[in-house]
């Protein structure tokens, strides 16, 4: 029988991991994201299974491959947290879950940016300190009358959109290679267009290091509609924190909403008695400019059909590794 260590397991999670395993795999659960303290977990089994922001570096791989460890996959669609140069020079198998259902991240990214556009999060924050008056700033459009603008119009960029429309907002987006269904959806248009037009703006685009991050900075927010809110729910060095903020002094956005943060292996899944223990100062000072800035603990795919879809992913790809010798969802160095 195969010995699976899955790090990163919450306890939530577990009736599920143990629900979908058809192939009887061994499985050992550590609720702790994998790190260079947790690794010693992994020993004696035959494979392990992370999830984002888990430390899947040079150093734990050698131990991995001390151990005899040949596959260690991801049950996340995102693996920058893997390093597959040395997973190739140690003969370690990778790979991850292409896709799970796009609607957990596209009902937060709308939840987020209706919560914003309509003041949601300013006028509980007033009654919270027992102020009811109405300020002008809770002023609002009705989102039948907005525009949305999409950034990334795949299968959650997609969804989201027809949750907005569906409300009768006008949906424009902006991708270099939209699907018929998204074209049929959306209104294509450059970038600039987009930014121009919408009322609010969500990016659902992937990350490459070294290429895309401050996707959005201080040129993007200047080209934005005034007062519109943007929302991020794709990843937190995409975003430049400084001029966020400064398109938030400046009234040029009205709201930033976000699922990510930049530093998340430090972050993300750790709780801190004060808002000055946070240790990314960027990330301190989104929290602290709340009402106007909401920031979520990384909850996107944090729901059931998801969860499932990881999981039982995450089987089949080490089934048909074991059975086969590869996966149609490996993931190699370029």
């Amino acid at each position: 029988m195969t010995k699976i260590t899955a790090y990163g397991v919450r306890p939530i999670e577990k009736p599920y991991f143990d629900k979908l395993n058809k192939y009887n795999f061994e499985m050992t659960y550590v609720e702790d994201l994998l790190t260079h303290d947790n690794v010693e977990a992994a020993k004696g089994t035959d494979a392990v299974l992370v999830r984002g922001n888990c430390v899947v570096d040079r150093q734990n791989l050698e131990k991995f491959a001390a151990w005899g460890i040949k596959r260690v996959f991801t049950r996340s669609v995102g693996y920058n947290h893997m390093d597959l140069q040395s997973a190739a020079e140690l003969g370690i198998q990778m790979a991850r879950v292409p896709g799970y259902s796009p609607y957990a991240v596209a009902e937060l990214a709308f939840t987020l940016g209706m919560t914003l556009f309509r003041h949601v999060n300013l006028g509980i924050s007033q009654t919270r300190q027992g102020n009811f008056t109405i300020s002008p700033a809770m002023f609002s459009k009705e989102i039948h009358t907005a525009t949305v603008g999409i950034v990334g119009i795949g299968r959650i960029g997609y969804t989201e959109a027809k949750l907005y429309k569906a409300l009768g907002a006008k949906i424009v987006a902006y991708d270099p290679y939209p699907s018929d269904a998204a074209k049929d959806l959306a209104e294509m248009g450059t970038l600039e267009d987009v930014l121009q037009q919408s009322d609010i703006v969500s990016i659902h685009v992937p990350y490459f290091p070294g290429k895309n991050e401050d996707l959005v900075d201080a040129s993007f927010i200047s080209k934005m509609k005034p007062g519109a809110v943007l929302i991020n729910t794709a990843r937190g060095e995409l975003a430049n924190v400084d001029a966020i903020l400064n398109g938030l002094d400046t009234d040029q956005i009205s709201g930033y909403g976000a699922d990510v943060v930049d530093d998340e292996v430090n972050i993300i899944g750790k709780s801190f008695d004060t808002e000055a223990a946070i240790p990314d100062a960027g990330v301190r000072r989104l929290v602290a400019a709340n009402p106007k800035v909401l920031i979520t603990p990384h909850v996107g795919s944090y729901t059931e059909p998801a969860l499932e879809d990881m999981i039982s992913i995450s089987y089949d790809n080490f089934n048909e590794a074991l059975t086969t010798g590869t996966t149609k969802n490996e993931i190699k160095a370029k």
